[in-house]
């Protein structure tokens, strides 16, 4: 059964179908079936969701990503990007792919890491959530259960920085990876599309990394 279209008149809701009551096989077969399209499959508990990015989220998910990018290669701090690589556990019966996705601490434990098993490997230190279009499965939950420990979620006005504790992600003012960093400031430099270029946004980004003396 196929549900959550509330809307039809709405873009996003065009984007959206949501199913009830799907097998782990099923949902296993939609992503060999969507392949590397650029298409979100959430997956909890025997319901999947299926969303296609409009640009304006794929504009600040890439935007968030590349500011965390380069603050890393600012810092010469080792990391491993898997983007919006499929997370999933057949135990816990839950899946998703993040906007974008870090390994900092773990970097040297998934360098090599061609296809991600939970059985093998650590979750992400740090995903990223652009959470301007409604969703009918919440996906924090999912981050919770799979054990990443950092959240960073823009709703299009606010970046939250969220930390796992106890099962359950907190607020907090300051990054676990960039514990000098409150991430609600970087705001600012998403602000500023589409005014903008992306290189002229990067490049007074690095400047703002270096007036603060954390490089």
């Amino acid at each position: 059964m196929v549900t959550g279209i509330s809307n039809p008149s709405r873009p996003s809701d065009l984007q959206r179908f949501v199913y009830e009551d799907v097998s782990w096989q099923y949902y296993l077969q939609t992503l060999c079936a969507i392949g590397d399209r650029a298409t979100r499959v959430t997956y909890d508990n025997r319901r999947m969701e299926i969303m296609s990015p409009l640009p304006e989220h794929e504009g600040a998910k890439r935007m968030l990503g590349q500011l965390i990018e380069m603050l890393a290669f600012e810092l010469g701090l080792p990391k491993k990007s898997l983007s919006s690589t499929t997370f999933h556990d057949e135990g816990l019966a839950k899946g998703l792919e993040p906007d974008e996705c870090y390994f900092f601490q773990n970097e040297a434990k998934i360098r090599f890491c061609k296809r991600w098993d939970a059985k093998l490997y650590p979750p992400p230190d740090l995903a990223v959530e652009i959470d301007i279009t409604s969703r009918s499965i919440p996906r924090q939950p999912i981050y919770a259960a799979l054990g990443v420990p950092e959240l960073w979620r823009f709703d299009g006005e606010k970046i939250q920085c969220l930390h796992l504790k106890s099962g359950k992600y907190e607020n907090q003012d300051r990054s676990i990876v960039f514990p000098f960093l409150n991430p609600a400031d970087l705001l600012q430099f998403i602000l500023m599309m589409p005014a903008l270029d992306e290189t002229t946004i990067l490049r007074a980004f690095v400047e703002w990394i270096r007036k603060n003396q954390w490089a």
